[in-house]
């Protein structure tokens, strides 16, 4: 048998077609004899042709569809397109020759070989490439200046005044990072008498002290900068410097405030001038909003005014007027908010003087403001804008009551015991008349209830007093049964109770007000413990609380004393829920 081997006539067509040499041969027996003719056909598999498509040339960061086509229409075929170098390829479909790509960003020309590879459902197989060339295209940058502090209404700069032109806001649309747009900055003094020798000129920001002089001076700038990529952009400014004697001082009237009625309102003003023959100042502070203040020194940068009694929240502007020696006035304002005084529902300390770093005096000090003896009931009692149903030093409110439970004057010389009219606490008075409330007796601490896992001492050897046992509880029976000033429910005082009679303003005596509390004791006895009715956690012994907390009328301090020392006691009793 012969066989013949003839070429497709199609394959030079195809090849022309899809850029792929695909051979197809055709088989066919030759020859005969004996009258007959047999064949035996044997197909090599085929190829799949594919088109890529054409080569490509696209800018930087475009994006580029591209799309292979196939001879083969028959079978279902995949697609897969890679790159390289890598590149990001979108194909939403494998089944579809269609797939975009994106260029980067580009500092020079660059090429790119795409692939498509092709794969039919019987295992047939064929690819084709393409190559995509990227175009740099780099945007000019934008250098943008900024000046601070900004000028003044008329666009002018004070002289001698510190300005920053600052260029870190320059930016680059194409940059491929665009918190870093910038590489490089360059500053240049164009125009005006030098304001840069010395100063580091490629720096983001340029630091300047604008010229001091008889006449109106024009400064010129000009800020160069350039991308990563090389390019570069150019801005300039003009700066117009006023003359020394026209430029205006510097003035701050302090900061906005929120007081009460009868607090002082603290006005520290500050000014300055970057021209020495402005010195000196001529200062005035004035009030609006609000009638009945006065400013204590009102020609003074820092001083004060108190605030007047208002029936609710009233605002008050205060403005400082600075003239200087060449007549430029400049002015700054605060605004103050007085409120009512409120009703208290504790004692304040007492304490109206105030300190610097070494001394305590009794006059405002603004430099450290904020201080006990500036704010609270003291301070307004001081001012006569505190209302009180009573009387009593500084900002605590005491009324007398007699042993009948009725009030007395404020200048009565007999009285049993003493209201606060701030805690409505009522309080035993002490006396030197010997009997219950003698004011030498002491006691030791006694409860059969809250008492920390201890009775206390029953019956103390050192203690000294009028009934059988001298302890806390016993006195609180006696006094009960007696029914002091009209009242059988007296008893120990709370720590914060006994805390709140404590007048921390009291300098070298008792810490208490004498006119109201008289027989304290006295300071060679010191210090004067008096106990209250809260065992302390300080000396413990098997979960159990040895001690009692005490409070001392010479020194202000509390402490843990064990329950059998024998000190003194002031018996209270009601008090605001």
């Amino acid at each position: 048998m012969k066989w013949c081997v003839k070429q497709s006539p199609g394959i030079k067509a195809y090849r022309r077609l899809f850029g792929v040499v695909a051979l197809s041969f055709l088989t066919s027996a030759c020859g005969g004899g004996g009258g007959s003719d047999s064949s035996d056909t044997s197909a090599a598999q085929t190829q799949i042709l594919v088109n890529a498509g054409a080569d490509v040339q696209a800018p930087e960061q475009s994006t580029i569809t591209v799309s292979a086509q196939t001879q083969d229409a028959e079978q279902a075929l995949t697609y897969q397109w890679s790159a390289s170098p890598s590149l990001e390829i979108i194909q939403e479909d494998e089944s579809s020759g269609e797939a975009t790509v994106t260029l980067p960003v580009l500092k020079e020309q660059a090429t790119y070989t795409l692939t498509v590879k092709v794969t039919a459902e019987n295992g047939g197989t064929g690819s084709d490439t393409l190559v995509i060339t990227g175009l740099p295209e780099n945007s000019e940058p934008l250098a943008v200046i900024d000046v601070r502090p900004a000028a003044d209404d008329n666009d002018r700069y004070g002289a001698g005044v510190s300005l920053t032109l600052n260029g870190a806001n320059s930016t680059d649309a194409d940059a491929q990072d665009p918190q870093d747009p910038i590489s490089e900055w360059q500053w240049a003094q164009t125009e005006g008498v030098d304001v840069t020798g010395g100063l580091a000129m490629n720096k983001p920001q340029l630091t300047i002290t604008t010229p001091i002089a008889s006449s109106e001076q024009t400064l010129g700038f000009s800020l160069t900068v350039t991308d990563y990529e090389g390019a570069t952009h150019t801005e300039s400014l003009q700066l117009v410097v006023k003359a020394d004697s026209d430029t205006a001082p510097t003035v701050s009237a302090g900061y906005n405030q929120a007081i009460f009625s009868g607090e002082p309102i603290v006005l520290e003003g500050a000014a300055d001038s970057t021209v020495p023959d402005a010195f000196p100042f001529s200062i005035t502070w004035e009030s609006s909003g609000l009638a009945g203040i006065t400013v204590e020194e009102p020609d003074a940068l820092s001083t004060f005014a108190v605030a007047p009694d208002v029936d609710s929240e009233t605002s008050v502007t205060f403005v400082l007027n600075v003239t200087d020696a060449n007549g430029n006035l400049s002015s700054d304002t605060i605004n103050v908010k007085v409120r009512p005084m409120p009703v208290a529902r504790l004692n304040d300390t007492g304490v109206t003087a105030q300190a610097t770093t070494d001394v305590v005096v009794q006059t405002q000090q603004n430099a450290f403001a904020g201080q006990d003896g500036q704010r609270g009931a003291d301070v307004v009692a001081r001012e006569g804008l505190l209302e009180k149903a009573g009387a009593g030093d500084a900002g605590f409110d005491f009324t007398k009551v007699n042993d009948n439970g009725d009030e007395q004057d404020d200048n009565a010389s007999d009285w049993s015991c003493v209201r606060d009219n701030t805690t409505g606490l009522v309080w035993e008075v002490k006396s030197t008349q010997g009997g219950l409330h003698d004011a030498q007796h002491t006691y030791g601490w006694y409860q059969e209830e809250n008492n920390g896992g201890v009775n206390g001492a029953l019956n103390p050897a050192a203690a000294s007093c009028s009934i059988t046992n001298c302890n806390t509880n016993a006195l609180i029976g006696e006094v009960n049964r007696e029914g002091l000033c009209g009242f059988y429910d007296w008893r120990l005082p709370t720590h914060q109770e006994l805390m709140s009679l404590l007048h921390f303003g009291k300098d070298n005596t008792q810490m208490v007000d004498e006119v109201y509390f008289p027989n304290t004791g006295s300071m060679t006895e010191a210090p004067l413990w008096y106990w209250t009715s809260r065992p302390g956690a300080d000396g413990v012994t098997n979960d159990a609380a040895q001690n009692a907390v005490a409070i001392d009328f010479a020194s202000g301090v509390d402490n843990f004393l064990k329950k059998d020392r024998a000190i003194r006691v002031r018996l209270v009793r009601a008090g605001r829920n």
